[in-house]
């Protein structure tokens, strides 16, 4: 043995542990379908911009929810929305709210030991 210690985190859950953006693309789809677009700006506004989604990082996550089949991909129907056939909508999969609402329980658990911890307040605001 060298000394050196490797502390390790194991994840109860059998499924792909999501990451943050991950969750947040999630979460901007809990309320409907949205093109990747909308869902980046869901996420700078939900955050007050203290998290930006870049495209590549957008895409990618959205690769992986798909592949996990968090995500599914849909025929977007914006009427309001200028004529692309670029564009891609996605809604959440049975799996993937089932996902964001395992994610979010765990954050609402984590946010009031901290809160407990004197590290936020309930509010989330310190």
């Amino acid at each position: 043995m060298t000394g050196a210690y490797t502390p390790r985190v194991t994840n109860v859950n059998p499924s792909s542990p999501l990451t943050q953006a991950g969750f947040l693309v999630l979460l901007a789809l809990a309320s409907g379908e949205a093109h990747g677009y909308a869902v980046m700006r869901f996420v700078e506004e939900t955050t007050g911009g203290r998290v930006r989604l870049p495209p590549g990082t957008l895409y990618r996550t959205i690769s992986r929810l798909l592949a996990d089949g968090l995500v599914d991909e849909v025929e977007g129907q914006d009427p309001d929305a200028p004529h692309d056939a670029r564009r891609r909508y996605y809604r959440l999969s049975e799996d993937g709210r089932g996902a964001a609402e395992a994610e979010a329980d765990l954050l609402v658990r984590l946010t009031k030991s901290a809160a407990k911890a004197g590290l936020a307040s309930a509010r989330g605001q310190r």
